[in-house]
């Protein structure tokens, strides 16, 4: 549902023009497209862990159209389009069926009013109980957000939440420990220290260079087993020349035995 558009404020004291050029200027106001101003994440692992995270999905995405991945920029939903108040950074999100383009902001009030589908949080000793209680309230209950998860990149902890008739239920793990979000239709889960994506039936997404890497492998594996089977027919076309050679040499030491009793082979 697209917002309703803000009351153009009051003119202020001292401002040259008519009430027409204050309505056009603030109209500008409420086109620009706010950069995001975050505090800095609280570590490396934090940093390189939203990095993973967008380049998976974009990479899996490719050829999708329909879809805004971020992290740890702004996120404006204030009913009446204010940029100084309501507003939030998740870590991670992802918005569906919007579109895909680069953007500074998340402006609810330029984007038909959507809000994220997915957030994941990554916790830290100064975050992580606003991450559990006040922003888990907030994509609960004005955001709506289908699928929040939680993860801690130095203590590993992984826990997950889909809403289910308006309140967060917890997401239950696989025999592997990942979680699934129904949202992204993907498991979330750990891969080497990190929170990677796997696909529907188990399988690790690969970043582009690890998928150029794999086939890479792939490629180096065929062709060892093709130069391996060339050898082998090469060894077996030489036996074969052997065993004939071989035959041809007894024949003719037969041959050459029944000659001397007496006894012509060809009769």
């Amino acid at each position: 549902m697209v917002q309703a558009r803000a009351l153009v404020p009051p003119m202020p004291p001292g401002f040259v023009g008519s009430s027409e050029d204050w309505e056009a200027l603030h109209e500008d106001w409420l086109d620009q497209e706010w950069e995001s101003n975050e505090p800095p994440l609280e570590s490396d692992l934090h940093r390189e862990q939203i990095s993973l995270l967008i380049r998976l999905l974009k990479y899996l995405w490719r050829d999708r159209q329909n879809f805004y991945a971020s992290g740890n920029t702004t996120v404006f939903y204030d009913p009446q389009q204010r940029v100084t108040q309501n507003f939030r950074g998740p870590d991670f999100y992802v918005v569906l069926g919007a579109e895909k383009r680069d953007r500074k902001s998340w402006m609810l009030w330029k984007e038909q009013g959507k809000y994220p589908n997915v957030v994941i949080e990554l916790l830290s000793d100064s975050t992580a109980k606003v991450d559990r209680t006040t922003k888990k309230t907030l994509y609960q209950d004005t955001w709506r957000v289908m699928d929040y998860f939680l993860f801690h990149p130095f203590t590993q902890e992984l826990q997950g939440f889909s809403l289910v008739g308006g309140f967060y239920q917890d997401i239950q793990p696989n025999v592997a420990g990942q979680l699934w979000s129904a949202q992204l239709g993907l498991w979330i889960g750990l891969h080497q220290d990190k929170l990677r994506f796997f696909t529907a039936s188990g399988e690790l997404v690969l970043l582009e260079e690890e998928a150029e890497a794999d086939r890479a492998t792939v490629a180096e594996e065929r062709a060892t087993v093709a130069e391996e089977r060339a050898i082998a027919a090469e060894a077996r076309a030489i036996a074969a020349e052997r065993q004939a050679t071989q035959e041809g040499l007894e024949k003719e030491a037969l041959m050459a035995r029944l000659r001397a009793l007496g006894i012509e082979p060809d009769r």
